[in-house]
Parts: structure tokens; C-alpha cells; sequence
């Protein structure tokens, strides 16, 4: 639990650089101008000085008494020449107007960041990488937040035209939902994508999740897709052509989703004596609480029942219960799906 409050603090401030960094780059222009008036501001003072009774010694002495100039602060002795005179009237009117203006809005929208989610969010998108991207936040996309959440899986979401009410309900959770079309490309890059682990694809729309998901894979190569499906032939087509993991969206198949995206190998679930159950796979991390524990500690303690195990290049069917499990090995087991994410989590740590 602290080490999910350290990252969730580390990343608000991670965000709130980035999120400054991008204000600056915003706010350019107006310190550009600034530069501009008082380098070349100084040029020309520094050369209609030369032809008073006391001429500035180089272009940086000048450049300086423009600046102080611009802030009611000047170095030098007021010049007798007009046309010096009018730099020291006319510098701090149209120095501190420009300054006014660009830092007046800087402030208001680096403190008011309400006035800005969108851009927050992205920059809190940002600092996230190996991430699930979930497109999507209908009632099944929000059970798979959840879900995700759940298993502390680092998630970002992107979503057009949700309900408000499940948008901010996400938000709560510190995840942040970029609301957006996930068809543009740079919308999917400002999720993280290029570096994201998973995408989940839980829109109503076949089409429009085969769109997004192409555009994902060709972004990033190496991202396993998991896409809600509602026609079984195009789902199957999908996992032969493209290795897309394509689920069907009924009420139970949240868990199974967010399974997927935790790169768990999980099939859909079948009713077994009006149980859901599903056959899942998947590598014991070097960190996992279930190192050293026995298969039949496993089994009571998390309601499965592991049916292969893959251990040292060794396969065992149905395993004896004193076998204790390893880091690396493989396992097969069948259960619900929410029992399965229980596993998921416990492999995690």
C-alpha cells in the first residue's frame, strides 16, 4: 500500500513538471518578444549612445540598462539626448505590458489546472510506461478500470461522449482519462501507447476498435491488444490474422479483460453448474507472493484448481499438492475469473 501512495505521489509530480514544461513551451512567444526587445532594444541604444557625451562601452552594458529600464530600475545616469530619454519612458510601458500579459496567463492556467483537464491528464498520462490504455469508458470499460485498478495495473483511458459521472468516478482513483478521439494518432501517443504494455479496445463499435487497434500495433509493434468483439467469426478471424486477443463483451467478461491485460493468458468464460469459470496461464514474476508456496496452499487458499505446471523444462499434469511452486514456472489453472485476478494480483508482489 505505501509503495502505491510513493508512485502515486511521485507521479503527480512528475506530471506537474511536464505539465509546467508544456506551459512554457506555450508561453514562447511571449518571452521570445521580451528577448527580442531587450537585445535589440540594447543594439540601438547602445548606437545612438555613441554620438551622446556618454556613450555605453559595449553592446552588454546596454542590453542591461535596457533590462533595468524595463523595471523601473536603471544603472546609469539619465542621458541628455532626447531620443535616449525616450528609451527610459518607453522601455518599462512596453517591457512590463508584454511581461504582464504572458505571466498573468501563465499563472492562472499553471494554478488553475481545472481550466485545463485535458492537458493535465495528458501530462499525467505521460509519466506512466509498461501501462495498460483502455479506449472505451461504457459500463464495460469502467468494470475493467476497476478491474485493473484492483490489481494496481498502471492504466490511462481514453474516452468521447462518456458518462461524466463515470469519468470523474475514475479520476478519484488517480487514473487519468484523456477525453478524445482514440482514432488520432497523436491522441493515442499522448496515452503513452508507443510505451504502453496493453491496449483494451471496449468501444461498441467492431470497426471502430479494429481501426484503433491497427493504429496501436503500428505504433508500437510490441503491444498485446485485447478488443471487445461482438461478432464470434470476426473475433476469430482477428486472433488469426493479427494475434489480436478479441473477447466477447457480456457482463461477466470484465474480469477476464483486465486478466488479459495483466498478460495473462485466459480463455472466455464457460458456465460449469452455474459457475463462471475460465482456463488461464501464466509466469510466476521473481517477486510474486506465490514463491514458495505449495500447489495445494494455492488451490485452498485461492479456490482454483492447477491443472499444469511447467517447471525446470518439466510439464506436470494435474501436480501432486506438496509440490512447491518457483519463480519462472509456468502455471494452467481453472477458476473465476475474479478468483483468477485475485492470483494475478498476488503474482504482481
Amino acid at each position: 500500500m505505501s509503495d502505491l501512495i510513493h508512485n502515486s505521489t511521485r507521479r503527480k509530480w512528475k506530471a506537474s513538471l511536464r505539465d509546467t514544461f508544456l506551459l512554457l513551451r506555450e508561453f514562447r512567444a511571449p518571452l521570445a518578444f521580451f528577448v527580442l526587445l531587450v537585445v535589440g532594444g540594447g543594439a540601438l541604444f547602445h548606437a545612438l549612445s555613441q554620438n551622446s557625451s556618454t556613450p555605453t562601452r559595449s553592446f552588454i552594458e546596454s542590453a542591461y540598462q535596457i533590462l533595468t529600464m524595463t523595471f523601473l530600475q536603471s544603472s546609469g545616469d539619465f542621458p541628455t539626448r532626447w531620443y535616449l530619454q525616450l528609451f527610459y519612458f518607453i522601455m518599462p510601458i512596453a517591457g512590463l505590458a508584454l511581461l504582464a500579459r504572458g505571466l498573468t496567463d501563465f499563472g492562472v492556467m499553471l494554478f488553475n489546472r481545472r481550466s485545463r483537464v485535458k492537458e493535465w491528464e495528458m501530462a499525467v498520462a505521460s509519466t506512466l510506461n509498461h501501462h495498460t490504455v483502455l479506449i472505451g469508458l461504457g459500463h464495460l470499460g469502467y468494470r475493467v478500470v476497476h478491474k485493473l485498478h484492483e490489481m494496481e495495473q498502471d492504466v490511462a483511458v481514453i474516452t468521447i461522449e462518456s458518462d461524466r459521472d463515470l469519468m470523474e468516478s475514475v479520476r478519484a482513483l488517480g487514473i487519468p482519462v484523456i477525453e478524445d478521439d482514440g482514432r488520432r494518432e497523436v491522441v493515442l501517443a499522448s496515452a503513452g501507447v508507443p510505451s504502453a504494455r496493453a491496449i483494451v479496445l471496449c468501444t461498441q463499435n467492431d470497426s471502430l476498435n479494429l481501426q484503433i487497434a491497427l493504429k496501436a500495433r503500428s505504433m508500437n509493434p510490441d503491444i498485446q491488444v485485447i478488443v471487445r468483439i461482438f461478432d464470434d467469426d470476426f473475433a476469430h478471424a482477428l486472433q488469426e490474422q493479427f494475434g489480436f486477443q478479441a473477447l466477447s463483451a457480456t457482463g461477466m467478461a470484465a474480469p477476464v479483460f483486465a486478466a488479459s491485460a495483466a498478460n495473462v493468458d485466459i480463455t472466455p468464460p464457460i458456465t460449469i453448474d452455474g459457475q463462471a469459470n475460465s482456463l488461464a496461464r501464466f509466469v510466476l514474476q521473481s517477486d510474486s507472493a506465490l514463491i514458495g508456496k505449495t500447489v495445494e496452499e494455492v488451490e485452498n487458499q485461492y479456490q482454483v484448481s492447477i491443472v499444469l505446471i511447467i517447471q525446470n523444462g518439466q510439464r506436470v499434469y494435474h501436480p501432486q499438492g506438496a509440490l512447491r511452486l518457483t519463480a519462472g514456472c509456468d502455471l494452467a489453472l481453472l477458476g473465476s475469473p475474479n478468483q483468477i485476478n485475485l492470483l494475478v494480483h498476488a503474482n504482481h508482489h
